[in-house]
């Protein structure tokens, strides 16, 4: 059985997001879904989610692509992965080759785990949502 994850901030839930779980469920038999919580997306964004985590945790939970929704209260993958086990990250393309993520992939390979990119549904994003709102 292959445990896939993937997490995210899933604010203002849109088929990009959607698109995102649908993809990283046909790769894999289990996924869990990591929801970043509040208190983590203030951390590095310095914002509150326009919509709290128990509401956004409860929308992606319901996802019929999802097998699990779990609190992201850190952004370190390597730590995520050493308290529950999984075979493959699914993350967007934009990271691949970066500093931080070929430190994930080599990091992830100690632990039997690997990083599978995927492509963002392009032409909509939250903060594009955002935007358009406060027009």
């Amino acid at each position: 059985m292959i445990i896939g994850y993937t997490s995210g901030v899933y604010d203002m839930f849109h088929i990009g997001h959607l698109n995102i779980l649908r993809r990283a469920k046909e790769k894999c038999d289990y996924l869990i879904v990591g929801v970043s919580t509040d208190e983590c997306v203030f951390s590095y964004k310095n914002k509150i989610p326009v919509i709290p985590y128990e509401q956004r945790a409860a929308i992606v939970e319901a996802i019929k692509y999802v097998d699990e929704v779990v609190p992201q209260t850190s952004m370190d993958k390597v730590e995520f992965l050493k308290s529950h086990h999984f075979d493959v990250m699914f993350h967007g393309d934009e990271w691949k080759g970066t500093e931080l993520y070929n430190h994930y992939e080599q990091e992830f390979a100690k632990y039997g785990a690997r990083i599978e990119y995927l492509t963002h549904t392009e032409g909509i994003s939250s903060s594009m949502l955002r935007e358009k709102i406060q027009k």
